[in-house]
């Protein structure tokens, strides 16, 4: 993310707090987020031919008065400074930045099919007793079936692979090193 992102989210976060609106304005952000993953829109932030009163209007029908004044003054902004192409990389930049003074840690769990509910509720707790984690935990899951089978959990800059994909890779290095057997 750039350093503009950055700042204009940290502007944010600090005006929120300073409101006493942070919850409110991180579910403004996330609305937002979910809106940008409709590509027509992503498209229209990031274009020079759309003029700037008509993304005005466009984020107001959308958004309107259904997010906070906060949130819509920022949002307008956005858009008067030319900042609107930055605003999925601000959005981004405000949800790590609210995770960190909530104490939300985000963790991926990757397996090779769908993990259960039984199985993500048991990863949370074992991760949150664990002392790994300090505060809550924001399990995230992704389904690669390349892994085969087990799982790779990957937490700040730390990766654990329990995977058989892992597993089998180990074995063809130990194995490559093996003077007596050739060519496995």
């Amino acid at each position: 993310m750039s350093r503009v992102s950055e700042r204009y989210a940290k502007a944010l976060v600090d005006l929120s707090v300073e409101r006493g609106q942070l919850e409110k304005v991180y579910e403004d952000i996330q609305g937002f987020i979910s809106v940008a993953q409709n590509r027509e829109f992503a498209n229209m932030l990031q274009s020079p031919i759309v003029k700037s009163d008509k993304k005005q209007s466009i984020f107001d029908a959308i958004f309107g008065d259904k997010v906070e004044a906060t949130t819509k003054a920022f949002f307008d902004i956005i858009i008067k400074k030319g900042r609107e192409s930055e605003l999925i990389n601000i959005a981004a930049s405000f949800v790590e930045q609210y995770k960190q003074i909530k104490n939300i840690s985000t963790i991926t769990l990757t397996t090779a099919s769908a993990a259960s509910d039984k199985m993500i509720a048991a990863v949370k707790a074992k991760l949150e007793s664990s002392g790994e984690i300090d505060g809550t935990v924001d399990l995230q899951t992704a389904v690669d079936a390349e892994l085969i089978g087990g799982f790779v959990l990957k937490f700040g800059d730390k990766l654990y692979d329990a995977s058989v994909a892992s597993q089998l890779k180990q074995l063809r290095k130990e194995f490559s090193k093996n003077a007596y057997i050739k060519n496995f």
